[in-house]
Parts: C-alpha cells; structure tokens; sequence
C-alpha cells in the first residue's frame, strides 16, 4: 500500500475530574480520556471508592460503546499499571493475535502481489481480539469492585444509546461506503444507510448482551459459550478464518516494562509487542550524546529527526513478536545509540536511503488513550484500537462485536508499506498465534517535580508525539499539561523520507531552515493526535489532567 495513504483523525478534549480530598484545596484523582461519557464512567467508580484500576476496566468498557470507530470488545491493546502500595509496575498486553490458519501469504492475490485490501476490509483481517481477557483481568487481578459493577455503565449505554458526536459523524463520512457493505454494521452504526446527524442515537442492544456475558462469566462470556461461538460463525461465513481453538486459546501476557533513564527523568513505557520502548531508548539514547538542550530550535528539531529516522529503520529491520522472534538485545544499549549518532552531521539530513547501506532498519485516531491516577497514587496509562476507523467495518453476527482489521499491523510482504506507511522486514511477518507489533505507547515519566501519565492515538506517529510530549515536559521547570498535550508537532518515520508537520503552526522561516539543512518538509493537511495527560505534583499530590486542544477542530489529520 502506498505510504502516502491518507487517514482522517478524530479528537475530542479530554475532561478533567479531579475531586477533592484530604482538603478542599488539593484534587488526588483524575481522569483524562477522549470521550465525556468514558470519563464520567472512570470518575463514578472512583468516587465510589473503586481504585485506578477499577476505573480502567469502567472507561475501557465505556469507549468500546462510545468510540466504535476507535476501540472496542473486538480490538486489543496495552495497559500500563502502577501500584502505590508496593511499586510494583506492569504491562497487560491484550494485543490481537493471528489466527492459528493464519499463513504468510494469505494477503497476497494469485500472482503472489500484496492485495491492499485484503488485510484491511472484512472479517479475514481480524485478529483475535484481547481487551475483553483484559477486563476480566484487571478487574479480578488488580480491581476491587466486581466486574458486573464495572461494566454497568457501558452496558447501560449500549443498551439505551448514547448521542453521536462531530467525530463519530466525520469517522462514519470516511467510512460509510465500507460499512453499507455489512448490512448488521450498517444497521447499527448507520442512520437508514446513511451518515447520521449530531446527536443521532445509537443503540446496540446486542453489544449490552456480549457485555452482559462478560460481566457475568469473565473472559469466558466472550472467548467461549454462546458469545464465542456466534463469533466463530460469523467470522467463518465472512470469509474469515477463526477457529474455537483460537477463542480459547486466546491468552493475556503480563510484560515488564521498558524503563528509559534519560536526563533526571525514569520514563516507563510499554514493551514488544509494542515498538514505543524500544524506539523511544534508541531515540533518547541517540539524543543524549548531544547537546540537546543548549541548541536552537531548528538544530534541535533536526537531531530529533534525525534519532527517529534511525530508530524507525531498526523498526522496520528489527522488530516483531518477541515471543516468536529473536530481537537483537544490543538494540537498546547504550554503545549502540553511541554507534548510530556518529553518522550524525548536526549540519546536514542524512537521506534515509544512505542508511540502507549501514550494516544494522498518513496517521489515525482510529485508536484511543485514557490516563488515570486515583487518591492512593495507583495509576494506569492504557492505549486501545481496532486499527482502522471501525475497523474491518463488519460486526459480528448477533454479538454487536464490531471486528478490528490489526492484520493489517504484520508485513503482509517483505518491505510494502501497511495503512500508516510503516514498512516491515521478516521479524513482523504473519504467523499464527503471533501479535503484531505497533506504535501503542502508553507512557510514565516521573521526574522530583512528579509523575507524567501521557500517551496518543496516531499510527505511526504515536511513538513521535510521545517523545515530543516528553522533550517538552522537560525543556521547561513548570510543568503545564495544556502546552505538553498541545505543543506543535513533526514526525519522521524513516520512510518516507520527510519531515511531516502540522499545518499553520510553525513559519517560514523554521521550515526553510529545515529545508536547508537537507530535509524534505512536508505540511499536512490537518493537525494530529488526542494526547490526554494527568500529572500529579511530587510536592502537593494534586492531581490534574488534559486533554488534547485538537479536540475542538473536530476531524483532525
């Protein structure tokens, strides 16, 4: 698929819900998350006594309601878990797996060519979904509430409907001729076929049925039973390749964290099958051998460039399911990051076909991100999609499950570009039972003036805007969420070999300078990302959160 394949993005501002304790002046909890009804559903459990944990498994639930062309019941993710009382720190990876029948050629037409929509549209592109095994974990693992509680909300919603917005408006716009294709999907998230108004109500009765299920039965309500084998069925008839034996065998994975020291700052963030830490160290650690911080804005800007262009292109050498494949430990030592700055001309861009010859490797908010602290210190930063918006555009047979298409997330073949651009060796190859990696990169930063919880939809550029975030957190003394979430952004990717900017926020005289130094700057057509943040003050312990001002554009690029 072309890398210049372009995908609309969708943002809303983030509600803040901190509510007083110990104090009318000091707010201990807060929640930052794309959608008010998702926050107000995180807000209730806390105030209710429920902790961080709790809190996620209520907001999760909510956006897989709200936000279908984001998250859901049918997609996966990475939540990231702190726990006050001990320290202790974990990623529950719930990533899509590929079907056990699952081939490495099974995207390609009959002259062995990628089919570029084979692994976006319809239900072969579905992997196996994990955010349901993710609720029922967190919520019997680290919860103290039951989950039938838990999912109250989001059964409530989905039974009674809930109003759409700009966003869900613009993402079914993008996606409406994909969707009248499945006449359930239509059904539910179309009005008569068509496009529905602001403040049209969907309703998805069978979706409060699956929910109920799982509110029930755990894990089990969704990967098994009458749920699982409605699920097999219509994925089956769909063209799509699932079997009872991957439903079951669907198994959640606990993972260590990737932990970057980097100038007074422990940054924690998730692990592969998420490329974020790897990527993250190898940028950070390329920067460091710099001084990053006595340089002028467009030096700066080029260095950062110049450490994401090397660190994506051992993205695309390097990485995959590192249960499956071997990852080059060095990858993340600090000799390599040493190795790698020293073909750096502070001067001039490095053409990332140049790279090539070293022995060594368009964006969506059809993702979402929720941050969440409560008055115990608990924490979690969770990052969710379905890929693309609505995903594989097909629902489920009568189980509401709206499918994810993150097959499209493997190299369907070696070195073509996926729907965000990203090109792929061997390591990424479809396999069965294999997670695919991505760019999910839900984020803590914690430094003596407190503790950052960030994190963004966005693709590809998931990984940039979170570095961005964090190099922004730290340039400045004050710690101000709105500027961090808000900051003008750029992104480089290694291929295409660009720099791409957001439109009307940096001059003439910025781009130019760029340009000079050898970069290809290119200005998008529309801002990017929903980054939502809570920061909670080492001196105080007030808590506060953000969401993205991109929001208020309503379909963002």
């Amino acid at each position: 698929m072309s890398p210049m394949r372009h995908v609309l993005l969708f943002s809303f501002v983030a509600l803040l819900i901190a509510v007083p304790v110990h104090g009318a002046d000091v707010q201990r909890h807060a929640v930052a998350s794309a959608h008010p009804l998702a926050t107000n559903a995180g807000e209730h459990v806390l105030v209710g006594g429920g902790n961080a944990f709790d809190a996620a498994v209520a907001v999760a639930a909510t956006l897989a309601v709200v936000e279908p062309f984001a998250s859901g019941l049918g997609g996966g993710g990475f939540f990231l878990l702190h726990r006050a009382s001990d320290g202790f720190e974990i990623v529950v990876d719930g990533r899509e797996q590929a079907p056990g029948a699952a081939t490495r050629d099974m995207y390609l037409d009959a002259d062995g060519k990628p089919d570029a929509r084979a692994s976006l549209d319809g239900a072969k592109a579905a992997g196996i979904p994990g955010v349901p095994a993710a609720l029922a974990h967190l919520a019997a693992r680290y919860g103290s509430r039951s989950l039938e509680e838990l999912l109250g909300p989001a059964i409530a919603l989905a039974e009674a409907g809930f109003e759409v917005d700009a966003r869900y408006v613009a993402a079914a716009g993008w996606q409406q001729a994909r969707m009248q294709k499945d006449p359930t999907t239509a059904a539910i998230f179309l009005d008569n076929g068509k496009v529905p108004t602001v403040g049209y109500r969907v309703r998805q009765p069978a979706l409060a049925n699956t929910l109920r299920a799982i509110a029930k039965q755990g894990a089990a309500g969704f990967y098994q039973g009458s749920v699982g084998r409605e699920l097999i069925r219509s994925v089956r008839a769909g063209g799509g390749i699932w079997r009872a034996e991957d439903l079951s065998g669907y198994r959640l994975v606990e993972r260590e964290p990737v932990r970057i020291d980097y100038r007074g700052m422990r940054i924690t963030t998730a692990p592969l099958p998420s490329s974020g830490g790897l990527v993250m160290t190898q940028a950070l650690g390329i920067l460091d051998q710099f001084d990053v911080d006595g340089l002028g804005e467009t030096d700066r800007v080029h260095l950062v460039a110049e450490a994401l262009r090397r660190a994506y292109q051992d993205r695309s050498r390097y990485l995959g399911d590192g249960d499956f494949v071997s990852v080059p430990q060095w990858l993340s030592s600090p000799a390599y990051a040493r190795q790698r700055s020293l073909g750096i001309d502070p001067s001039r861009a490095t053409p990332s076909a140049a790279l090539d010859t070293v022995p060594e490797v368009p964006q969506g908010n059809d993702t979402t991100h929720f941050s969440i602290v409560d008055a115990a210190g608990n924490r979690v930063a969770a990052t969710l999609s379905v890929n693309g918006p609505f995903g594989a555009g097909v629902v489920a047979g009568d189980t509401g499950v709206l499918l994810n298409n993150e097959m499209d997330d493997f190299t369907v073949a070696l070195s073509t570009s996926n729907l965000y651009g990203l090109t792929g060796e061997g390591p990424n190859i479809v396999e069965p039972g294999q997670r695919p990696h991505t760019s999910i990169s839900p984020t803590v930063v914690d430094d003596p003036r407190g503790v950052l919880v960030l994190g963004t939809p966005g693709g590809s550029r998931i990984i940039s805007m979170v570095l961005l975030g964090i190099l922004e957190h730290r340039q400045h003394r004050d710690v101000d969420l709105k500027r961090i979430v808000g900051a003008p952004r750029y992104h480089h990717q290694y291929k295409p070999d660009r720099i791409e900017i957001e439109p009307g926020v940096f001059s003439q005289e910025w781009i130019a300078a760029l340009r000079a130094k050898g970069h290809d700057v290119q200005e998008g057509r529309r801002r990017w990302g929903n980054m939502q943040g809570v920061f909670v003050d080492r001196a105080t312990g007030q808590a506060t959160a953000q969401g993205d001002p991109r929001g208020k554009a309503g379909v963002l690029f």
